[in-house]
């Protein structure tokens, strides 16, 4: 229940591209609950179902609320093409609630008492970095484990400067 706290500076073990997907809803009115509930369980599935197979790529996420119509999923994946493959398998509910949707819109039948939000960002190794002080590992270093800080550099700079480094046969090929 509680998560345990690493003591002072850390940073997240992540390696190459991460791949971070930010998704919600928001309650356009109130006092249509059987419109908007629903949305909120399909979006409580999907997560279970992810968290049941993580081969699926799934890496982590994050619940957070923007006020009390706003709802949102901060989600690591593995790479895009997982992501891509569980947003368009048939074989699991994001694919079925997504048709439901889509058949409810082209018969005229949204009223608009939910919204619904993506986005996804690819970031490139270089790009990112993170720094945690005695915390829990939260967000992309829960998603990918935690670090002391000083593997990766004491300033932002040094930490987006960071590269995995080669493994042994692939410094060997380079050098000669």
């Amino acid at each position: 229940m509680f998560a345990k706290t690493h003591r002072g500076f850390t940073t997240a073990a992540a390696e190459g591209d991460q791949v971070v997907l930010l998704l919600g809803m928001r309650i356009n009115h109130f006092w249509a609950p059987h419109h908007w509930i629903p949305v909120m369980f399909a979006m409580f599935r999907m997560l279970h179902e992810l968290a049941k197979a993580p081969e699926r790529g799934l890496r982590g996420k994050l619940l957070l609320t923007a006020s009390p119509r706003t709802y949102y999923v901060v989600q690591y994946w593995e790479s895009k093409e997982k992501l891509y493959a569980y947003a368009s398998s048939p074989d699991f509910f994001h694919h079925r609630v997504w048709g439901i949707a889509n058949r409810k819109r082209r018969a005229g039948k949204l009223r608009g008492h939910v919204g619904l939000w993506h986005e996804t960002y690819i970031a490139a190794q270089g790009s990112y970095e993170s720094i945690y002080f005695d915390m829990p590992a939260s967000g992309l270093a829960a998603a990918t484990g935690v670090l002391p800080l000083e593997q990766r550099g004491r300033t932002a700079a040094a930490r987006l400067a960071h590269r995995p480094e080669q493994e042994p046969a692939a410094r060997e090929e380079s050098a000669a």
